[in-house]
């Protein structure tokens, strides 16, 4: 039961992320008239959601489906520690520009090349891994983060295909999206290892300090 719900899991992950990005790719390249929706509400509006349909259900649910324990809960770990609140300061902001950046990229990148470049993020996050929290990596990872690296190289080798590319996307404009995502990575890497940080250093459940996030993302929206 375990290994059917972990391939479960992964199926689920898979149909998520590809339908995501190839989502998003047709949104910002769909040509109609009026003006285009703004990323920056797209994105708030996500993390609006992950709050309310996820994060804060599951705390209802480890509350014993109780409103008077969950709304106690939410007083006790949110509202009355603003500095636990405010250390996710940091994180918050770098997700807000790093979700802003793949709209960015995805206006200007093929769902592809994007999706395969985006995959450097394993490679901060195992580099901010070792830094910051001092992991140790076994030479077959590092091996295998060399091999993605190598991939995301080739994927971005002229190709005879190119040409068809060059005449929807400019070079400038890929330059601007690959630019964006490899930001996206470095940001990305780095709040992982900094939240996976903040919560080996707590008590609260990873849910509890989701809503920290989402409630820091949305006031950093709103500065």
């Amino acid at each position: 039961k375990m290994l059917t719900l972990k391939y479960l899991s992964l199926g689920v992950l898979v149909f998520q992320t590809t339908t995501l990005v190839l989502t998003m790719r047709y949104s910002r390249t769909l040509k109609e008239e009026g003006p285009r929706y703004l990323a920056s509400t797209a994105v708030v509006i996500a993390e609006i959601m992950k709050i309310i349909a996820t994060c804060i259900l599951l705390v209802y649910k480890d509350s014993g489906y109780s409103f008077r324990t969950l709304n106690r809960v939410l007083q006790e770990e949110i509202f009355n520690k603003p500095m636990d609140t405010l250390k996710l300061a940091i994180p918050s902001g770098i997700y807000t520009l790093q979700n802003n950046l793949l709209y960015v990229a995805l206006s200007n990148l093929d769902a592809a090349t994007y999706q395969v470049t985006y995959q450097l993020k394993i490679l901060t996050t195992a580099l901010f891994s070792v830094t910051m929290l001092g992991k140790n990596l076994s030479v077959y990872q590092w091996f295998s983060l060399l091999t993605l690296m190598a991939g995301v190289a080739l994927v971005q080798w002229p190709t005879d295909s190119a040409e068809h590319l060059k005449k929807e996307l400019s070079a400038g404009s890929q330059f601007v999206g690959l630019v964006s995502v490899l930001i996206a990575c470095f940001s990305s890497g780095f709040a992982g290892v900094y939240f996976e940080k903040i919560l080996k250093g707590s008590k609260q459940s990873v849910w509890i300090r989701n809503i920290q996030l989402g409630d820091r993302f949305r006031a950093s929206k709103a500065d």
